[in-house]
This record gives structure tokens, C-alpha cells and sequence, in this order.
């Protein structure tokens, strides 16, 4: 799931160019370096696993070492697939960053970051650290282009003096299928309106709780409708909890993780979807809600308010439970004038595969150009066998 926003990048970039995911990642459970090779789409994702310690004394320096092990044993795979990559792509700072730099001063690879992270934010402010934030600079600095996926999200970065002289926004994307029609009409007179909520379940983040709350208020003025409740996390328990403590089993309904296309059938089936975050960048349940026509309601913070305006839901001040009861009130009253079509064919603009792997290939375009005028020339829109 974290790398999910990575994933779905590199398949949006694969119908232009031929795309290889490297990712090192730690394992206390292993003893010796583990490669694990395999395809997802057009995308070719090379796994390096590395022994991870645990000891506290230990871990500060074995543990970057084998990281630099794992990618030098990853790069190695990933040169002998495709040969020498033309330009690399970091997805979220700061240790990928640092590969990056270091394949740019010894292989000459110029390469661009994409950052999701909301730990810039102010709502958020975990970015701390010395040394992080001199290496960030270092990494950000040297980067042909830096890419947050809202405006947000690059005014919170700059503010913590992550410097680039080219900054850009890329959406984050949506599955194709979720903005197919409805395969059936639904029709909500014979049953309660649905309000979907999807996440993570980390309530420091996302305030599940409230949600709750806001439905308790709610029901004390009507019952005609149903929450439904979509995914998995550390208060998951907790949440289900408290709401048992509001009496809310009859209205409140828990479905667990789901996969894609269960999401897609239950955006079909509901009035509207409700976000109450205490801290985001750009959500992609939001971008799934607009894919399939459907209204949102949501917090006013991070990159919200650059995807949600009075044409598809409603924004509502951060932590005010009694200004989300009434969004969901007057939403539940007024869903169905929300122009479903419209706003589907908008969020196809901002945030299908075709639209956004095509302005990432773009970008790269124009990054080999500045890096190389004489090897890197582009014939065709679409041209192909370039290697990110």
C-alpha cells in the first residue's frame, strides 16, 4: 500500500517509455541479500532485499550500508535488463535522492524527484533532522526538476527551503476502469443513502473518529442513510470501537480492505464520499470519488482545496464535527444535483494514466534535451524505447 502512488506513476510512464522500479528495502527476518525480479503491467520491479539490524548501536551504520549494497546489486540488475538508464526518477526523498545524485555524478544520469510525502506540511511538520535536511537540499538542488503532486505540497517544501528552480505539479493517477459508467442505475428510494469513507485507518491523520461523531449528530436529525466504511490500519480496532461506544451498528458499517475494483463497485452505490483529515496533500480516494462522478466532502487542508470546489462537493474547516454533520446533511439533501458526467470528465483531465504518464514523459523529454541537445532528439509524441 505505501508504494502504491510509485506504482501506479510507473505504469502511467510505461505506455511512453520502458519503465524499471529499483527498491531496496530492509528485512530482520533475512540473513544475506535476496533479488526478487517480476513484471507488473509494462513495469519491470527489481526488489532488493538486505539484512536489516535491529541493535539499537548497530543499525545506524550497518543498516545505510546495506541499503548502498542493495542498490549497487540492484542497479547492476536493472543495467543488465535495459542497459544504462537515460534518466533516473526518485520517488519521495531523502535516501532514494542520495542514490540518484550518486548515479548522476558517476554515471552522468540526470534524474528528477517526485515527492507524495506530507511531512512538509505545517498541519504535519515531521520533516526534522539536521543532516536530513542538508542532504535534502544537497539532493533537491542538483535535481533537473522537482515534482510534488499538488501546489500544496511545493509550497510547504520551498518553505522548509527545498530549493529547485523547477518546480512542477503531477497529479497522482486513478485506474482507468474507475471512470467507467455505472453499470447499473442505482436508485436510492428504496434504500438508505450510502456515504463512503475510504482510508487508511490512521486517525491522527485522517480523524475517523470525528467521522463518527458527525454521524451520531447526524442521526439525531435523520436515519435515512448508511456509512461505509473502507480499509485497514493501526486503528482500525479502535475506531470499530468507539463506534460500538456511539451505539452506531445500525448505521455504521466496517468492510475491511478492499481490493480496486470493490472500491469502484461501492463508489457506484453511494451518495457521496467523506474525508475529515487533519493533515493531506492530494488524496487519491478524492481522485477516485471525482473518476466516478461522485461528490466529495472534505477538510480544507493541504492540496484538498486544488481538487474539490462548489461544482463537485463541499469544503469544510479542519476539526469542526459540527460543520461536517451539517456538509453531510445538506449533501445528502443534494447529491443528485451535482453534475455526475461533468465531473467525471474533468477528473479524467487531471488524473488518468493517459493525461498524466503523457506530461511526466514530457518532462522527461525536455530534462534529456537540457541534459544532451545532440543524443536526445524526439520525432513522435509517443516515441518509445527510452528507459526511465
Amino acid at each position: 500500500m505505501a508504494g502504491l502512488f510509485v506504482r501506479k506513476h510507473a505504469e502511467a510512464v510505461s505506455r511512453y517509455a520502458e519503465v524499471c522500479v529499483l527498491f531496496p528495502k530492509g528485512d530482520e527476518k533475512i540473513k544475506r541479500f535476496e533479488i526478487i525480479e517480476q513484471h507488473f503491467g509494462n513495469v519491470r520491479e527489481v526488489y532488493v532485499y538486505f539484512p536489516s539490524v535491529h541493535n539499537r548501536l548497530l543499525k545506524k551504520i550497518a543498516n545505510p550500508v546495506n541499503y548502498f549494497r542493495a542498490f549497487l546489486k540492484g542497479y547492476k540488475t536493472v543495467k543488465n535488463t535495459f542497459g544504462k538508464p537515460d534518466i533516473t526518477q526518485v520517488n519521495v526523498l531523502t535516501r532514494s535522492g542520495v542514490l540518484a545524485y550518486i548515479l548522476k555524478k558517476t554515471q552522468k544520469i540526470p534524474y528528477i524527484i517526485i515527492e507524495h510525502w506530507s511531512r512538509y506540511l505545517p498541519e504535519n511538520n515531521s520533516y526534522n533532522g539536521f543532516l536530513r535536511k542538508i542532504v535534502t537540499f544537497l539532493v533537491a538542488r542538483k535535481a533537473a526538476a522537482i515534482l510534488p503532486v499538488s501546489k500544496s505540497l511545493e509550497k510547504a517544501m520551498k518553505n522548509k527551503g527545498i530549493v529547485n528552480k523547477n518546480y512542477k505539479v503531477v497529479n497522482n493517477v486513478v485506474d482507468d476502469f474507475f471512470f467507467m459508467p455505472s453499470p447499473s442505475l442505482i436508485s436510492f428510494k428504496d434504500e438508505p443513502k450510502t456515504i463512503l469513507h475510504i482510508s487508511c485507518f490512521s486517525d491522527e491523520a485522517k480523524n475517523i473518529s470525528g467521522i463518527l461523531q458527525a454521524t451520531k449528530m447526524l442521526l439525531q436529525k435523520r436515519n435515512d442513510f448508511k456509512l461505509i466504511l473502507i480499509g485497514d490500519g493501526v486503528d482500525f480496532e479502535n475506531i470499530r470501537s468507539i463506534s460500538e461506544q456511539l451505539s452506531l451498528q445500525k448505521n455504521v458499517f466496517f468492510l475491511g480492505e478492499k481490493k480496486p475494483q470493490d472500491v469502484y463497485h461501492w463508489l457506484n452505490r453511494c451518495a457521496f464520499t467523506v474525508l475529515f483529515s487533519n493533515y493531506e496533500n492530494a488524496p487519491v480516494v478524492i481522485s477516485e470519488s471525482l473518476a466516478a462522478g461522485k461528490p466529495v466532502v472534505a477538510t480544507d487542508v493541504g492540496g484538498i482545496s486544488e481538487m474539490i470546489n462548489k461544482q463537485n462537493g463541499i469544503l469544510i474547516p479542519i476539526k469542526n464535527t459540527e460543520k461536517l454533520a451539517e456538509a453531510m446533511n445538506e449533501m445528502l439533501d443534494n447529491f443528485e444535483k451535482y453534475p455526475s458526467k461533468r465531473i467525471s470528465e474533468q477528473a479524467y483531465k487531471d488524473y488518468s494514466f493517459e493525461y498524466t504518464g503523457k506530461r511526466l514523459f514530457e518532462i522527461y523529454k525536455e530534462t534529456l534535451r537540457q541534459y544532451d541537445k545532440n543524443k536526445y532528439t524526439f520525432h513522435n509524441e509517443c516515441q518509445t524505447g527510452n528507459t526511465l
